[in-house]
């Protein structure tokens, strides 16, 4: 953790891109998926990306190291569903451990082939911890806004699986990310804390709220500052935004998270909002003009991009940052 902070106290670090955005690019058939452990698997495995660790290992290793020879610092593990919870939708809550394990390994595989390639530029794994499909806070019944069909202790339990499974693998940091429900990450940062205790470290641990629209606010009804404060009991590494809308849409919102909050910033935005069709269609040249104006504000720590971004858009901001200083972290009293 003092390694990284270190870095972060001296420049810029970038994130990678989409993970999605890349498989969907190696159009995939249901073979990939399935592979010869999974070929008689009743429920349809198609979509189910994260998978691919286990079934086409190669395919998601050559995707980080694209992102990695792009100049990234941060990889994210291939792990956003992949906790028990939302794989039961394909039957596999099973094989959830050994798929955060084996995701975490390739990861820091590729990693570590290019922190050796260059040592004075360390690469870092981050085990992705996404929100589920389920909500601590809201109710999937219009008719019953009380009912719920998740419970605080079970969104705490599939978390700590998670997150120790992903450690074990070798994540250099945990990526609580896409929060929509700030009480399922106050789950997801129980179950950390919990296994910090387990296994007497500190692990850094990066939060990244997700605005759903202009409101400027999460699907559970937080403002930005709300969302801050909910969090702040936990010495967190960063906190910022990811997903929501395109860089220049959550422009005013990373403002108020860099003026308020005692930790690092980070931002990894969509290309754009989505098309018609639900594609995204900006450029990496118009995706760094947005992501400039954070870096010549001061704004942010760590940049990166999500939904519709590839390695290209990352490459753009890799030659950003070194153009500019990291935002300093300041003191903050509530």
């Amino acid at each position: 953790m003092e390694k990284i902070k270190e870095i972060l106290s001296e420049r810029i670090l970038v994130l990678d891109g989409a993970m999605g955005t890349m498989i969907q690019r190696k159009k995939l058939d249901d073979k990939d998926y399935h592979g010869e452990r999974f070929k008689d698997h009743s429920t349809p495995l198609k979509g189910n990306n994260d998978l691919l660790c286990l079934t086409r290992p190669d395919v998601i290793l050559d995707i980080h190291r694209e992102y990695l020879e792009a100049g990234a610092d941060i990889i994210e593990t291939n792990t956003f569903t992949s906790t028990s919870i939302a794989q039961e939708d394909y039957n596999l809550q099973d094989i959830v451990y050994e798929l955060n394990v084996e995701a975490a390994k390739l990861a820091r595989q590729a990693a570590d082939e290019y922190s050796s390639k260059d040592p004075s530029k360390p690469r870092f794994v981050a085990g992705s911890i996404g929100p589920t499909n389920r909500s601590a806070s809201l109710s999937p019944d219009v008719q019953d806004p009380g009912f719920r069909n998740i419970t605080f202790d079970q969104l705490r339990d599939a978390y700590f699986e998670q997150s120790k499974a992903l450690m074990e693998g070798g994540s250099d940091i945990l990526l609580v990310e896409t929060i929509f429900d700030t009480l399922n990450a106050k789950a997801a940062l129980f179950a950390i804390q919990d296994l910090e205790e387990e296994l007497g470290k500190t692990i850094p641990v990066m939060v990244s709220g997700t605005i759903v629209d202009a409101s400027g606010r999460t699907l559970s009804g937080q403002t930005v500052e709300a969302f801050l404060v909910s969090v702040s009991h936990v010495d967190l590494m960063s906190i910022g935004l990811n997903c929501s809308l395109g860089a220049k849409e959550l422009r005013p919102y990373l403002q108020t998270l860099a003026k308020e909050a005692p930790f690092q910033v980070s931002v990894h935005p969509n290309a754009g909002l989505p098309n018609e069709f639900g594609e995204y269609d900006q450029s990496p040249d118009q995706m760094g003009i947005e992501i400039e104006k954070f870096l010549d504000e001061g704004l942010v720590n760590i940049i990166g991009g999500c939904c519709g971004t590839t390695p290209a858009h990352i490459k753009v901001l890799v030659e950003l940052a070194k153009k500019y200083q990291p935002r300093e972290a300041g003191e903050v009293v509530y």
